[in-house]
């Protein structure tokens, strides 16, 4: 697609609600662990919501939990906490080899849920979830919290529109040094450890935004002692001709910024671009900077705010999924990364 001549190159507003606005849920929290502290404080800060019970094996752990984010009820088991009438909603933050029995376990309670990125280990786990949540008539999102983020509408915008003109290639890549001194399940085969469903998700997740299905995967990586991906390169096709370059580590820090070009200008998200706090360039073909929209949101916190406000508002609607991140993207997204795996080699207990 080629713009007219006389229409300026301006990127567009992003079209997402404030959080605040959101009708008010009540969330239970299935595993007090790192990424629930940041979900739990931008309930609190971020939305009208409200976390009103905590569940761990650890009755210990819940409550010193709830005691940090003045939580009433905390629960000494998972079983307790889907079963508690006064949760209106479960968010599952437990390690990624747990997630399909702990959204199981919520659906079966009659709980919608809203589960931690990356969804499952594995595609045919998402099946089994969605298929449980469509008996049983329930909301199940994907806690991918970028997607939710208004400078992802944005990217989103430009897509539909055309803006940048035809899509060409998009560049995408996430590293963290968290290997091999971060978290322990990163490096356990058996809680679905590695770069790829940690970090590489969102740079599959961002090429699935914008490219939509890849025709094509094609992938190498390195891996640990364990067996376990400590750094994946991907190259995927779309439809038309598009390409899409995309890499992830845990073993060392890279710049984490993404690039989506077109034929007639391109995009450039910094500042970890699938964070809360991304700034979006806007590039002519002459290499010129036309437009640039600062991120906005200070921290990861406000951030998580969108996801939760997003559930809220498709819950009290009555619907079963968002279309921000509907069950076919969750499930497009998870083929993709078994379609890695496989070809570097990653394979989890039990499959």
């Amino acid at each position: 697609m080629t713009l007219p001549i006389d229409v300026p190159l301006r990127l567009p507003e992003p079209r997402t609600p404030d959080p605040h606005d959101a009708p008010p849920i009540r969330w239970g929290i299935l595993a007090p662990g790192g990424i629930a502290h940041t979900f739990a404080d931008a309930v609190a800060v971020g939305t009208a919501s409200s976390v009103v019970a905590v569940g761990s094996r650890s009755l210990d752990r819940a409550k010193d939990f709830a005691d940090e984010f003045g939580i009433p009820k905390s629960h000494g088991s998972y079983e307790d906490l889907v079963a508690d009438p006064e949760v209106d909603a479960v968010y599952v933050a437990s390690p990624h080899s747990e997630h399909r029995d702990h959204a199981l376990l919520a659906l079966e309670a009659g709980k919608p849920v809203l589960v931690e990125k990356a969804f499952t280990r594995s595609a045919a786990e998402a099946r089994e979830v969605f298929a449980a949540a469509e008996e049983q008539g329930l909301l199940v999102v994907e806690a991918m919290w970028s997607r939710f983020l208004p400078h992802y509408d944005v990217v989103r915008h430009v897509v539909e529109t055309g803006l940048i003109g035809e899509l060409v290639t998009v560049f995408a890549d996430h590293g963290q040094r968290l290997y091999p001194d971060g978290p322990e399940r990163l490096s356990q085969p058996e809680l679905a450890g590695g770069a790829l469903l940690d970090l590489g998700v969102y740079p599959v997740s961002f090429a699935d935004l914008v490219l939509g299905g890849p025709t094509t995967v094609s992938a190498t990586g390195t891996l640990t002692d364990l067996g376990v991906d400590a750094t994946t390169a991907i190259t995927v096709s779309g439809t038309g001709g598009t390409q899409g370059l995309l890499s992830c580590t845990m073993a060392g820090v890279t710049p984490c910024t993404a690039v989506v070009a077109g034929t007639e200008a391109r995009l450039e998200l910094s500042g970890a671009f699938y964070g809360a706090g991304s700034t979006i360039r806007l590039v002519d073909r002459h290499n010129e900077t036309i437009d640039e929209r600062p991120g906005g949101l200070t921290d990861d916190v406000r951030g998580f705010s969108y996801e939760a406000a997003e559930f809220a508002r498709c819950l009290v609607a009555g619907e079963t999924e968002s279309p921000l991140m509907p069950h076919a993207t969750t499930l497009r997204v998870m083929e993709t990364m078994d379609d890695v795996r496989r070809q570097v080699g990653v394979v989890y207990p039990g499959e």
